[in-house]
């Protein structure tokens, strides 16, 4: 049993995390400055005796007690981190070198959320974690891709220079219940369309490639990685099987008995042609492979979304 602290544990992977932490027997301290995050979301949590909630920046330095340490503390979303670049950038710069220091001083493992936009449009297919990535480093997805490969270099030299433990989860496509309605993202857009027979709004010509994951195999590769010994560099999080977003949009609305009809609007500034993790490392180090599928993932987000927001 340990002390865990998640930051960024009122979101929609984070609450997730909180809740399997506290099913493994663990207390869990749950930081959240709220503003992505939602007390709701935690809201089954709250009142246990092994978890706690602090409302806190992760950008002001703050104290606590530790074994491990979750930081999952940034806006992810493209709305989300767009609307607030300096803020975005922030959380993954100063945010995670505070996380640093808080591990250091602690003696605590620190896995840091990394994510699949630092391989940006990617030019090999599918990615693994020795490609360095194609990443506009002024586009307006910047302060996102390239925060989150500054707070990679980061975890790098504090893991080699000051005796810190650290991991690295590259986090791919991650849907599930508690998404955010609003997020911007290709499954919460389509379901909330969907339920509400609104048009399926499809960027480019829909060709383009997602890998969805759902959050429960997610949060499992988090608990591995962070528990794995001898792991060095980054490791994909997600899953590998690919679907184009035209097939989404289609698969969604079948199955939530919607008459959307699909319209096509124009592609975002550097949105990636294609996304796919090669997840060989996760399977040979962490034993870590999805194990749920879209025909199960989805029907069960989809009655969520329903009963959460409609």
């Amino acid at each position: 049993m340990s002390r865990v602290l998640v930051t960024g544990g009122a979101g929609f992977i984070g609450s997730h995390l909180c809740g399997r932490l506290l099913e493994d027997g663990h207390s869990v301290l749950c930081a959240d400055d709220l503003s992505t995050g939602s007390r709701r979301n935690i809201r089954s949590y709250e009142g246990k005796p092994r978890f706690r909630f602090i409302k806190q920046d992760i950008t002001r330095p703050f104290s606590a007690r530790a074994d491990r340490i979750f930081n999952l503390a940034c806006p992810a979303s493209p709305p989300k981190y767009q609307s607030d670049p300096l803020k975005t950038v922030l959380a993954s710069t100063v945010g995670v070198l505070n996380m640093l220091e808080l591990a250091r001083r602690t003696k605590a493992r620190l896995l840091q959320a990394s994510t699949s936009e630092v391989y940006g449009d990617p030019l090999v297919h599918p990615q693994k974690e020795d490609y360095w990535g194609n990443v506009n480093p002024v586009g307006p997805r910047a302060c996102y891709d390239e925060g989150k490969r500054v707070a990679e270099t980061l975890l790098s030299v504090y893991g080699g220079q000051r005796g810190v433990e650290v991991r690295i989860a590259r986090i791919f496509n991650t849907y599930g219940p508690r998404m955010d309605k609003n997020d911007g993202r290709v499954v919460s857009n389509f379901i909330m369309q969907a339920l509400r027979n609104e048009p399926l709004t499809v960027y480019g010509k829909g060709g383009q490639t997602r890998s969805f994951c759902f959050v429960t195999d997610l949060v499992d590769g988090l608990v591995r990685l962070m528990e794995a010994d001898d792991v060095e560099g980054p490791v994909n999080l997600g899953n590998p099987a690919e679907r184009t977003v035209g097939q989404m949009a289609r698969l969604i609305r079948r199955l939530a008995g919607s008459r959307s009809r699909i319209v096509f609007c124009p592609l975002p500034v550097d949105d990636p042609k294609c996304r796919r993790p090669d997840i060989s490392k996760a399977r040979r180090l962490l034993g870590w492979e999805p194990k749920v599928s879209l025909a199960e993932g989805l029907p069960e987000t989809i009655r969520w979304f329903r009963e959460a927001y409609l």
